[in-house]
């Protein structure tokens, strides 16, 4: 299938100037954006619980909202996955355990009124365990019941043992998950609904999987930038990296626009942008190398004009066919899928410009660069001679 079927002479390298100084703005203001703002992270890196519920009746998110805040949820974020018909919803809350530095205060004031306590450990928020050692020996129901009067949670009471006349106690403190259904049930009465899934994920693995997702993205940009630099030349690797590299933030900017959540689907998003990306940098490099054989003594900004309108059919059909396919998830699709979809449809525009106006451009100067150094050399050995 051809669009075009007559060969087109547009000057796309004679525009290169004005683009790379748009993109430098734009590319710089992202980071600036970033450094100030922060990214919107979801459960996955910043640490939390989501919690899937299904409704047996019709039910909407700002229903579930105002149900879970008048339940003692102080800001719960509700998303509505699936169908409106199935009544289905992801709520996300900052936080693994109930015990907050707030809570695990009273709760120690609420243990010190039941007897002569000798130590009160600091309490080990990230886990929900609050340690303590007593004189006299407590009743492990007491305990709860003295804690759960505060409003926090409790899971279990557990006697460590005895030490020198002493006794140790631990409180594991319940989960989010545990206040997800006790406000629901409180600020929804008679409202029916099944928990369906509880994810957990700690502060500490939320930082791991947030480190690991960049130095995959570094990883594969490394990788790329070797095959790129063997198989043409290496003039044409800093290209290929520098593109790649305009891509990630440009993407990375529609994160901290829109302020969905950047989470682990967003770096699959962003690798396969990647890809997405090389491979239309390569099609023309490609076509450059060919032009560059057939037509040698042109200046390098012709052949690339020329490469780059060879490859025009293409690169239309391309991104048309992949931008088609995104934009049926972007109206059916929800929470994750919408995301992966909307961050894609974002690389494949930026992918295609990079190409032409980032990678190009950066392969002619270099080409310019070295053919002063190549004249500076000569006419520095025909001085000596």
């Amino acid at each position: 299938m051809q669009i075009i079927k007559n060969k087109t002479s547009i000057d796309f390298i004679g525009k290169r100037r004005p683009a790379l100084f748009v993109s430098s703005v734009i590319n710089i203001a992202i980071i600036v954006g970033i450094a100030i703002f922060g990214f919107n992270f979801g459960v996955d890196f910043a640490g939390g619980t989501l919690v899937e519920v299904k409704f047996a009746d019709s039910i909407t998110a700002a229903e579930v909202r105002q149900a879970a805040h008048k339940g003692g949820l102080p800001d719960p974020q509700v998303q509505a996955i699936g169908g409106a018909s199935e009544n289905s919803f992801l709520l996300r809350m900052g936080g693994v355990t109930q015990l907050t530095a707030e809570a695990a205060q009273t709760a120690e004031t609420a243990i010190r009124g039941l007897g002569e306590i000798t130590e009160m450990r600091k309490p080990d928020l990230e886990n929900g365990f609050l340690n303590f050692r007593s004189k006299t020996e407590l009743e492990k129901q007491k305990i709860k019941d003295a804690i759960e009067a505060t409003g926090l949670g409790t899971k279990e009471v557990r006697f460590l043992g005895q030490e020198n006349g002493q006794f140790d106690y631990q409180v594991v403190s319940a989960g989010m998950a545990d206040k997800v259904k006790t406000a629901l049930t409180a600020g929804l009465e008679g409202k029916k609904y099944e928990v369906r899934r509880v994810d957990y994920v700690g502060p500490a693995v939320g930082k791991q999987l947030r480190n690991k997702g960049i130095m995959a993205l570094l990883y594969a940009m490394f990788a790329i930038l070797i095959y790129v630099a063997f198989r043409f030349d290496l003039k044409f690797g800093p290209g290929a990296l520098l593109a790649m590299t305009h891509d990630i933030i440009m993407v990375a900017g529609y994160y901290l626009i829109s302020r969905r959540e950047f989470n682990l689907t967003s770096i699959a998003a962003l690798l396969t942008v990647l890809g997405y990306s090389i491979n239309d940098t390569i099609v023309i490099y490609d076509r450059i190398r060919e032009e560059m054989a057939r037509y040698k003594g042109k200046p390098l900004p012709e052949i690339i004009n020329i490469a780059v309108n060879d490859t025009l059919s293409r690169t239309i059909l391309t991104g048309g066919v992949t931008s088609l396919s995104l934009v049926g998830l972007l109206i059916f699709g929800v929470g994750e899928i919408f995301d992966f979809a909307a961050a894609m449809l974002v690389g494949i525009v930026v992918g295609t410009y990079s190409s032409v106006y980032i990678a190009s451009p950066l392969v002619i100067w270099l080409d310019e660069r070295q053919t002063r150094r190549e004249n500076s050399s000569g006419s520095m050995k025909a001085k000596t001679a």
